[in-house]
This record gives C-alpha cells, sequence and structure tokens, in this order.
C-alpha cells in the first residue's frame, strides 16, 4: 500500500468542502495513528549488534611462524566467542551445499566457502566474510626499534618495562 504524506491528506479532505470540526476530528486521528504507528516502528526494530573482527589464518601444515600465510577477515558477534568462526563457516558452507547452486558446485574447504558461499548463508550462520580474496598474515614481534629507523635492535626487556 502507498504511503502518502499527512499534508496531502488535508488537503484533499479540505478540497472535498468537509466541515471545518469533522475535518479537525479527522487530521487529528490521521496523526494519533501515525505516532502509534512510528512507536510500533521503534519497538519492533532490535537494537543494532555490535561485533568483532577476526582473521581467520589458513595454516595446513601447522608450521606458523615459519612460512607466509593467508587469511580472512570475518566479522561476529561482539559477545560471541572466535573459537567458532570455524563451526559458524561449516554451517554456511553445509547450507550451501544442500541448496540447488550447492549441489551443482559444491565446497569442500574453508577457501571455497570464502570466496563462493553467498552472504545470506553466513547471515544465517551469525557471521560476515569481509574479504572473499586472502589476504596476507603478517607475523611482528609487537616491539619499535628505538635505535632509528634502519635500526632493528630492540631491548625487549626495557620494552616490556614500559608497559
Amino acid at each position: 500500500m502507498a504511503k502518502i504524506e499527512i499534508a496531502r491528506v488535508a488537503e484533499v479532505l479540505k478540497k472535498s468542502k468537509l466541515e471545518p470540526g469533522l475535518l479537525h476530528e479527522i487530521m487529528h486521528a490521521i496523526q494519533m495513528e501515525a505516532k502509534a504507528a512510528a512507536e510500533e516502528d521503534k519497538e519492533e526494530k532490535p537494537p543494532v549488534q555490535k561485533k568483532q573482527f577476526v582473521i581467520l589464518v589458513s595454516d595446513p601444515e601447522g608450521d606458523f611462524p615459519e612460512k607466509d600465510f593467508i587469511g580472512w577477515v570475518v566479522q561476529i558477534p561482539e559477545m560471541a566467542s572466535p573459537s567458532t568462526v570455524t563451526e559458524r563457516i561449516h554451517k554456511a558452507a553445509y547450507d550451501y551445499n544442500a541448496s540447488r547452486r550447492g549441489r551443482k558446485n559444491p565446497v569442500s574447504t574453508v577457501g571455497e566457502a570464502c570466496e563462493a558461499v553467498p552472504a545470506k548463508h553466513f547471515k544465517e550462520a551469525e557471521m560476515a566474510v569481509k574479504t572473499k580474496i586472502p589476504v596476507a598474515v603478517m607475523v611482528t614481534d609487537n616491539a619499535i626499534p628505538t635505535d632509528g629507523p634502519g635500526e632493528t635492535k630492540v631491548d625487549h626487556r626495557r620494552a616490556a618495562e614500559d608497559f
């Protein structure tokens, strides 16, 4: 049904030459209904759920610090545990593989799921994949050198004392 502004309704009613008292009552009733509908809309909408970002690292051989890695950035609800990310991806992949398109082109790895599964399946699993294409993951020692921009020598004991 089309929505019309209250001012337009008032103009139409004025053109129909109604009594001023009746016109006032009708306009008052319409305004009260509009306020009630606006309040219902506010009540029906759930509050926006805060989310956190998680980087899912691909480490199939189990040798994390020695090689370059790729990963995907995903977003889950703020109160959810990051350890549930893989379960959520598996759920979305199972749902996708059960669909018509998934039966034609099933996914069998986490990487394929992140790239091929549509967002609606991830939404049902309460997560979002922010990078469909894997990104490089870098390793850092979390220390900033104090000798200058070209030097990499860091006194880790001193850096730990600063915190």
